[in-house]
């Protein structure tokens, strides 16, 4: 008898529609076929302890079973579940006649209870374009796999629950989620406030500025001055996720398995900061199983990196690419694939291995030929695609005892709003893909050449101001452009039409790592 089930392979964030044939003969052999690894080869030993433990004998027959499209690798163990399935449909114990209408994903423990697998929401965005009537998963990925509409999402404990479901000797019912309603009610609650925050207005301004403009951005400063405290309070003044961003940011994660049992959506930006002693493969994503890096995990939120120069240089630069087109391919012998990357990038670093080089109340103990070797670890090209530089002291206790607090996030994060609406509409008139990507730009930052000259062309009194900038700090054509895309920002945030001088002459501002000064120093 020849039995067919549905499934799916999960190859980046592209879902592939997998037909899984069983076929049963005479003899005792089992054939795997459909290039499966090794997860997917051991399914067999799971699938023979699981059908014994619940009661169901395995069949002792010729078991040919086919993986189709062939040419597509097949991994990892959510194959476990359409296969037993198959396999007790070939042999008469589960009534065929509803397979079709159902994909299903699932690994099978020797108990026969069904344990969670990665990728559960992009496999349910790929059934319901495929037209399935439902989809039968692992209770513990039920609640992001049903976020996606128009589609019966069941969650099952075990393989006696689908053996039930297909032969209706129990009722099952599909579990409904209101995203909307879950999705806006987590939107507004950050742990952390930037009335935390004492002093350190210029440093807070160019946080908002970028977070206005989605601007990258590096803090220079000394220990303890608050640069790691500002950038974990960034996310709270960023605009909203809308829901599109939140399902594209939630499908990485659902492939990486970062998701928990309870979450459905991720309904804030991601803020991730990875330790400086990790791996290129772990920030840009590959591996022999292919997972998403920490780029593609901040993907609509931030990537934070602190203590800039202590991150092995060679990592450092891969994410030169990464950083000017917002998206991620990773090409090996065995595969390719493409992971979305579009982050807000911030940065810290000291201005020396000590830290306190030009802090007026603590000793500096390097050598100039120490600070030299500290800061070329950031190499210029890098530094190019970093729109803010911003320097940053730390507040003496006498006066950081008596400052009041800091406005709070939520009036910050209005204005971030204001600027970015703006952006939007300006936006809008623009076709497709004129960004660059699928999509128009979103913010200042994914601005290209050509809308510059659009958007933010200077007045003459501006372009002085900027030609003479360019030739004292010998600013690249990247730096120039830096310049016009945060000036752009600053006169969004004051409601004007047009970029002034006094817009250019902030922007300026924050090329501080530019300065001859800096450059002295081995930048």
């Amino acid at each position: 008898m020849l039995v067919k089930t549905y499934c799916a392979a999960v190859n980046g964030l592209d879902v592939t529609t997998v037909t899984v044939e069983v076929s049963l003969a005479r003899g005792i052999l089992y054939h795997l076929t459909g290039l499966p690894d090794n997860a997917v080869k051991e399914s067999h030993d799971r699938i023979v302890a699981a059908m014994t433990n619940i009661g169901h004998k395995f069949p002792v027959a010729d078991i040919t079973v086919g993986l189709s499209p062939a040419d597509i690798r097949k991994e990892g163990s959510g194959y476990d579940l359409p296969l037993a399935v198959s396999i007790l449909a070939a042999n008469g114990k589960v009534i065929p006649d509803r397979l079709s209408q159902f994909m299903l994903v699932g690994e099978l423990g020797l108990d026969g209870r069904l344990l969670p697998i990665r990728g559960a929401l992009p496999i349910a965005i790929q059934a319901r374009k495929e037209h399935f009537s439902g989809l039968i998963v692992p209770r513990q990925n039920i609640r992001e796999a049903a976020v996606v509409n128009n589609l019966q999402v069941y969650g099952m404990d075990s393989l006696t629950d689908v053996i039930s479901f297909f032969n209706g000797t129990a009722d099952f019912q599909p579990t409904v989620i209101d995203t909307r309603r879950e999705f806006y009610e987590q939107q507004s609650h950050f742990d952390l406030d930037f009335s935390d925050v004492r002093g350190q207005q210029s440093v807070k301004r160019a946080l908002e500025v970028a977070a206005a403009g989605g601007h990258n951005l590096i803090m220079i400063g000394p220990p303890g001055s608050g640069k790691s405290m500002m950038a974990k309070r960034l996310p709270g003044i960023l605009p909203p996720l809308s829901l599109s961003e939140s399902l594209e940011t939630t499908q990485i994660h659902s492939v990486a398995g970062k998701l928990g049992r309870d979450c459905s959506l991720i309904s804030q930006r991601p803020y991730r900061s990875p330790h400086h002693t990790i791996s290129q493969v772990a920030l840009v994503g590959g591996g022999t199983h292919p997972q998403p890096g920490e780029i593609s995990l901040a993907h609509n939120g931030v990537l934070f990196l602190d203590e800039l120069p202590e991150f092995n240089k060679s990592t450092l630069e891969v994410l030169r690419q990464p950083l000017e087109d917002r998206h991620i391919t990773i090409s090996r012998a065995k595969y390719t694939i493409a992971y979305p990357s579009s982050f807000m990038f911030v940065a810290s670093m000291n201005p020396c291995p000590c830290g306190y080089y030009g802090d007026p109340t603590h000793h500096c103990v390097c050598t100039p030929g120490q600070i030299g070797r500290y800061l070329s670890k950031i190499s210029g090209p890098l530094l190019d695609r970093i729109d803010i530089h911003c320097e940053i002291q730390a507040v003496p206790f006498a006066q950081l005892s008596q400052m009041a607090p800091g406005e709070p996030s939520e009036k910050i994060r209005e204005r971030v709003i204001r600027a970015r609406n703006i952006q939007t509409e300006r936006f809008s008139s623009l076709p497709l893909g004129e960004g660059g990507g699928r999509g128009r730009p979103h913010c200042n930052a994914q601005m290209t050449e050509r809308m510059l000259h659009q958007f933010a062309e200077p007045d003459e009194a501006s372009l002085a101001m900027l030609r003479m900038a360019m030739e004292k700090l010998s600013l690249s054509a990247r730096a120039y452009s830096r310049i016009l895309k945060v000036a752009r920002t600053i006169a969004d945030l004051e409601g004007s039409e047009n970029v002034k001088s006094h817009h250019i002459a902030e922007a300026i501002g924050y090329r501080n790592l530019d300065r001859g000064d800096w450059a002295e120093r081995g930048v």
